[in-house]
């Protein structure tokens, strides 16, 4: 038999953060009902972007392309993020660490090419 009685505080704990959250969310909301600051208009509730009505259908597709930038983007940018606590720790690691390392850019100077090849990265 089980002793339920150990997960009383995170029942607790989780109604406590449901309670929360609920009165972050709905407590401006009556605020601004209540004050009079909620008044839909025409223009409050049209769409628009960095100010102006926009050109076209917002559901229209990217083009493929662009994708790819972005996920080549969010690789390099991880890669700086490991090199920097690399070079910090590179005296405790020593030669492995910095072959292993090597052999990481390695490989991310492999991907590179094959992307510049490929022609990811060139924009018309």
């Amino acid at each position: 038999m089980t002793d339920l009685s150990q997960y009383l505080p995170i029942l607790i704990f989780l109604v406590i953060a449901l309670g929360l959250s609920s009165v972050i969310v709905f407590l401006p909301l009556g605020v601004a009902r209540l004050t009079g600051t909620h008044q839909p208009s025409a223009d409050k509730n049209s769409e628009y972007e960095c100010g102006f009505p926009a050109f076209e259908d917002p559901r229209s597709q990217f083009d493929v392309r662009f994708y790819l930038v972005a996920i080549l983007f969010i690789i390099f940018d991880l890669e700086a993020a490991f090199l920097f606590p690399w070079a910090v720790s590179l005296k405790l690691t020593g030669w492995a660490g910095w072959a292993t390392m090597m052999v990481f850019l390695g490989e991310l100077a492999i991907g590179l090419a094959y992307a510049w090849k490929k022609g990811a990265l060139d924009w018309e």
